[in-house]
């Protein structure tokens, strides 16, 4: 395949209202600077609403805009996957279809990787989303800074630029549950962050519910790293010793008060706590078993009911 300058990958869910602002604005900024080739490729990722006649319609006039419509919703990450599969892109370009990403700053996104750097990524000073999100952010931060070794100054957003190495050094991963952040950070060290304003969400909501993004950080705890393992290990040993000390300071204590009546409840919360911490190990070990089990059976990142554009 002929290489084009920039692949933008946009994953699409109800958005059947914005996705064709989105698309404008790409093709508006490019016009800026009209020596370089691009394409757009939109995933739909099984959206309910109208985007893939949307974006049918857009196909039409612009042939640059190619689409990938998925059989089944497979969540935002391997909707990404599929749109960098199909990339040809020296440069690739992440976005939201939710008018968020400020693509006026396109050429300040691009301009760390003609300096040295191999991903650049949009740093929000002010996230403009929900209360919840800012907490899920917060939390999928800092599970990244202790388990896949992230940087604490480095912020991972939705809107991104990469090289293509990197592009094909991350659909190396064959895997189901996909998470690009832990992809960006296992390939390189080199990732820029470029301050920016991020904007209000126009129409509608996010679709990212509470169990889409349990489910997302799930994928960055157990798929790129093993260190939850180890804290289990080490917490299992923290408590066997604290068994055995105070094992040691209840038979002493009988010795120095024989008049001491055991104690029913000191009892019962010492059973309550270790088990209750039994049984979240054990969850802990079987959703790492659960998921080798699911790559075992080789099950798909996505499935494409049907690609348009792209074999021009």
């Amino acid at each position: 395949m002929e290489k084009v300058d920039f692949s933008f990958v946009i994953p699409c869910y109800c958005s059947d209202a914005l996705v064709g602002d989105v698309l404008n604005e790409i093709t508006a900024v490019l016009r800026e600077k009209n020596e370089y080739q691009y394409e757009i490729i939109a995933v739909n990722d099984a959206s309910p609403d109208q985007v893939l006649d949307v974006l049918k319609e857009r196909a039409k006039i612009n042939k640059n805009i190619k689409i990938l419509d998925l059989a089944k919703n497979c969540g935002k990450h391997a909707a990404l996957m599929a749109g960098y599969r199909y990339s040809r892109g020296d440069i690739i370009i992440s976005l939201d279809d939710d008018g968020q990403c400020p693509l006026e700053h396109l050429w300040d996104l691009i301009e760390p990787l003609e300096n040295g750097y191999d991903i650049s990524i949009a740093k929000y000073p002010v996230k403009k989303q929900s209360a919840f999100k800012n907490f899920g952010s917060h939390m999928n931060n800092l599970m990244a800074c202790a388990l896949l070794k992230k940087p604490k100054d480095l912020q991972i957003s939705n809107f991104s630029a990469m090289k293509r190495f990197i592009c094909l050094e991350i659909l190396n991963y064959q895997n189901p549950y996909p998470y690009i952040d832990g992809l960006f950070l296992r390939s390189t060290g080199k990732i820029a962050n470029v301050l920016m304003e991020e904007r209000e969400r126009a129409v509608g909501t996010s679709g990212y519910t509470f169990w889409k993004s349990l489910s997302l950080w799930l994928n960055g705890f157990t798929a790129f790293s093993v260190r939850p393992l180890r804290v289990a290990t080490a917490l299992g040993g923290i408590i066997s010793a604290f068994g055995f000390l105070f094992g040691i300071w209840v038979v002493v204590s009988k010795l120095l008060h024989p008049e001491i009546m055991a104690g029913y409840s000191s009892l019962m919360a010492v059973l309550l706590f270790v088990g209750g911490m039994i049984m979240i190990l054990l969850g802990l070990i079987g959703e790492y078993i659960g998921r080798i089990y699911i790559c075992l059976n080789n099950s798909p990142q996505y499935v494409i009911r049907e690609r348009t554009n792209f074999d021009l």
